[in-house]
């Protein structure tokens, strides 16, 4: 079903890889390699189909992470080169692009963007319940849930306490004490965005979670219910599967089990194991390949400083080599420039996107090296990291606060069409 749902954006995908390649006369005929008008026509062409079919395809493809826009280029993602031989790699694709539902169709006109907000939101209850529900569930039905869950957000949001002399800041529209205001054309567009992407279907009133909606819902339901396992018999599991057992473990239990590992290899097969794990698309992975590399210590100083100018290793690279040197780890991150540090910022949020809980991602703003949102926003729209949009529409999705949250869903747009 993922490969069926994605086949058209693999296909414009593909197209622009071969014909706005590095050396290709198409890529200078338009200046730069990302689809112009004038080469959303020329792909109309060559493939049959309409510029506006080739610019949805092309949209899909960049949220799905079949190709990686930086600045006014673009170049194909890891999971259009995997395509044709890992599995995993378009069910993370689809993954990905479902994730994104909210920028896959233009939201309603006319509504006030807290209440947009809040519905993005509170849509992960709604999923939950069709997943468990197993079958059609009335949109009626489904629209009283959303209206329960909102009620419930704006009033959490009202419980946090205002500090002494303050005024409270200006009542939005809807209040706790006041049921919301209709929300089914929202509901509508949520629906509507989630079948664009291949999630449910939406018929006679009634929706129903395909199987693939239902296998994403029932996955990011497993990673918050069930307890991570033992991660017994990691020395004998290669450098990514062993990071994968060590991820939940305390830092001085990890280091154990690092040592473990690494005492069953030869350094240089176990360096070059840890670095290729941190190169894949997984941002957890990559902080824990450089945590066992400290493990290792100046044995993989030649690896780590090898790997310095690769944009994705390097803040990492070269905050392993400061600590190296002797600096203190506290003071380490001084050794990155501002882009670095915003880039390490967005890989970091990622990772905790992934794999850790909303509250982590909120508590990250406040790691930030940028004083204000706004600031932050700005300057990781200009970073160019390949995970930036997923990383915006989380925190959106996160945030209490609706006028951030919408801050941050309109720079998740922005970069998502390159605005």
């Amino acid at each position: 079903m993922a490969r069926t749902g994605l086949a058209g954006a693999v296909r414009v995908a593909r197209w622009a890889d071969n014909a706005l390649g590095p050396g290709r006369d198409a890529a200078t005929a338009d200046g730069k390699a990302t689809l112009s008008a004038a080469t959303a026509d020329r792909a109309a062409a060559d493939l049959g189909l309409t510029s506006g079919q080739v610019r949805a395809d092309w949209d899909t493809a960049r949220l799905a992470g079949l190709v990686e826009v930086h600045g006014d280029s673009a170049r194909p993602g890891w999971r259009l080169r995997a395509w044709d031989r890992d599995d995993s790699a378009v069910l993370r694709g689809w993954v990905a692009l479902f994730d994104a539902w909210s920028l896959a169709l233009p939201e309603p006109e006319g509504h006030e963007p807290a209440a947009v907000a809040e519905t993005v939101s509170a849509m992960p209850q709604v999923l939950s319940f069709l997943q468990l529900s197993a079958g059609p569930v009335p949109v009626e039905q489904l629209l009283d849930l959303l209206q329960q869950r909102v009620t419930e957000l704006r009033t959490e949001r009202c419980e946090v306490p205002y500090e002494s002399g303050a005024e409270p800041p200006a009542e939005p529209a809807g209040s706790p004490d006041a049921p919301p205001a209709s929300l089914a054309p929202l509901l509508d567009w949520a629906l509507a965005a989630l079948a664009h992407v291949g999630a449910l279907t939406c018929d006679a009133g009634q929706a129903t979670l395909t199987p693939l909606g239902s296998w994403a819902v029932w996955v990011k339901l497993e990673q918050i219910c069930v307890a991570a396992q033992s991660p017994a018999g990691n020395i004998e599991q290669s450098a990514e599967d062993m990071l994968r057992g060590c991820a939940q473990l305390r830092p001085n239990a990890a280091r154990a089990e690092y040592r473990a590992w690494l005492a069953a290899r030869t350094v240089g097969s176990a360096v070059s194991e840890l670095i290729d794990a941190a190169r894949g698309e997984d941002a957890l992975l990559r902080g824990l390949a450089f945590e066992a590399l400290r493990v290792v210590g100046a044995p993989a100083e030649p690896d780590v400083r090898a790997v310095v100018d690769e944009p994705t290793l390097r803040p990492y690279a070269l905050l392993w080599l400061a600590e190296h040197d002797g600096l203190d780890p506290e003071d380490a991150h001084e050794v990155l420039t501002r882009e670095e540090a915003t880039w390490l910022w967005v890989d970091t949020a990622a990772a905790v996107a992934d794999h850790g809980e909303a509250p982590m991602l909120v508590r990250h703003l406040e790691s930030a090296v940028q004083p204000t949102v706004p600031r932050l926003l700005d300057e990781v729209r200009a970073v160019g990291h390949p995970r930036t949009v997923q990383v915006l529409v989380a925190l959106a999705a996160a945030h209490p606060d609706p006028a951030l949250a919408k801050a941050v869903r309109r720079a998740a747009f922005q970069v998502h069409t390159g605005g």
